[in-house]
């Protein structure tokens, strides 16, 4: 996809800058994205306790410079909007050195609205609870769950947004079932001639399922799709010692009785190398992924570490790197995932001389690289363990499944009801579980 050069400009915004030059996505977007899924009742049981705004700036100190919401979400895009209007931010962080990225079309886990009419409100709505002129990528919200030609309508009413208001720069799709993201996003570019800025595929590139890869990667390439991004490299949470969350929802996770079955087998061997499944199949994602998927992957700040300088791409090889999310709820999980993170940008080329100018140890690289063939052993086991169970998916919609959002109905602001299982964006830290051997295990 050529270049744009069109300049937006958004009269009667005074909150934020309101100029900028539309490009190409992966030129600009970080290749790790904070999550705010966990920023839900879903997670949590008052997110609003919970010290969001601390946790986001400490991710911006961190180097942190995307975030990820949506209005199912619940109160997500507001706490978000409210942690990110500080004088803090105001003051360190421009907004142009940030993305917010949300989405459009889903109300509930039963209702569905991609009519024209109610995109528009729905990005009017982000724009006021993140309190800001502009939405850096807007998705169509899990678009297995309406007919492709509801996703048709929601996109080019996205991009008649983007055109003539200019409140969005990049339009994407999200989902589960890969075949019908690939479906949509050639359908988008055969009728409109302009391929997809992005699509985000959740629990499709983890130590169980590796399709994104093997098959994702190459369609959505020859739809034209710029970016692909991978969430929830836990599998909505399958793959944890503790096996899959079940709390106040219940049992909620699509995973058959086998797949449980077959974790526990390979989390019982991890256990037995000193070693937590989540803590493997978290790394491994997030390294293979970083080149895997640098085919469809980006060259914005890698959030190397090297503190309060604007980074790029540049000093960690230069090529493009593969994008994913990362859902966090306390400041100690976002310690855990950076310390991961910048020890796999550690493993990469000139990965020594970043971790030196980070003030990491000179000997980081070696042992980057060292982990890694570690992370890739383990993951050669668990592999066996999980056996006829490896790329097996379910089925998302669920049989049955039925719309109840009328499309003419009054579009009054519903709040998001009790999704069957987990939203894609966020791949939250298991709970500690001690071990026969030891309490806990670093995450590393």
């Amino acid at each position: 996809m050529a270049v744009c050069s069109v300049e937006y400009r958004f009269p009667n915004r005074t909150t934020m800058a309101a100029t900028y030059t539309k490009g190409r996505l992966s030129d600009v977007l970080p290749p790790l994205i904070f999550g705010t899924a966990t920023f839900n009742y879903q997670y949590n049981k008052d997110p609003f306790e919970l010290d969001t705004t601390g946790l986001v700036q400490r991710a911006l100190e961190y180097g942190i410079r995307a975030f990820d919401t949506s209005p199912y979400y619940g109160p997500s895009e507001e706490i978000l909007g409210e942690a990110l209007d500080t004088d803090f931010v105001r003051n360190n962080v421009p907004r142009k050195d940030f993305h917010l990225i949300t989405k459009v079309g889903r109300i509930s886990s039963d209702e569905f609205d991609y009519s024209k009419e109610w995109v528009r409100q729905s990005v009017q709505r982000s724009l006021q609870r993140l309190k800001t002129s502009y939405l850096d990528l807007v998705y169509c919200h899990d678009v297995e769950f309406v007919s492709e030609e509801e996703v048709m309508e929601a996109v080019r009413e996205l991009r008649r947004i983007r055109d003539e208001e200019g409140t969005i720069k990049h339009i994407g799709i999200s989902g589960y079932p890969l075949p019908v993201l690939c479906s949509i996003a050639h359908r988008v570019l055969r009728e409109t001639g302009e391929p997809l800025d992005a699509v985000m595929s959740y629990a499709n590139f983890t130590l169980q399922n590796s399709l994104l890869a093997t098959t994702g990667i190459q369609e959505l390439k020859a739809a034209g799709v710029d970016v692909v991004l991978n969430a929830s490299p836990l599998g909505m949470g399958l793959l944890r010692r503790e096996g899959v969350p079940i709390g106040s929802m219940g049992n909620w996770h699509p995973s058959s009785d086998g797949l449980r079955n077959a974790v526990k087998r390979a989390s019982d061997f991890c256990d037995r190398h000193d070693e937590k499944l989540e803590v493997v199949a978290i790394r491994y994602a997030l390294e293979q992924w970083l080149s895997i998927g640098s085919t469809v992957g980006s060259r914005g700040d890698p959030a190397s570490g090297v503190a309060w300088q604007r980074e790029s791409n540049e000093q960690v090889g230069g090529s493009r790197l593969g994008v994913s999310v990362m859902g966090v709820s306390k400041a100690s999980e976002l310690e855990k995932t950076m310390q991961v993170w910048r020890s796999i940008l550690d493993g990469l080329e000139d990965g020594q001389e970043t971790a030196i100018r980070a003030g990491r140890w000179k000997r980081d690289h070696e042992w980057s690289l060292n982990r890694r063939k570690a992370i890739e052993i383990l993951a050669d086991g668990i592999n066996e363990h999980l056996d006829e169970y490896i790329d097996y998916t379910w089925d998302s919609p669920g049989p049955g499944f039925v719309n109840k959002r009328g499309r003419k109905e009054d579009e009054k602001d519903l709040t998001p009801a009790q999704e069957p299982w987990l939203t894609p964006a966020a791949s939250p830290q298991a709970d500690e579980l001690p071990s026969p051997e030891e309490a806990a295990l670093p995450l590393r």
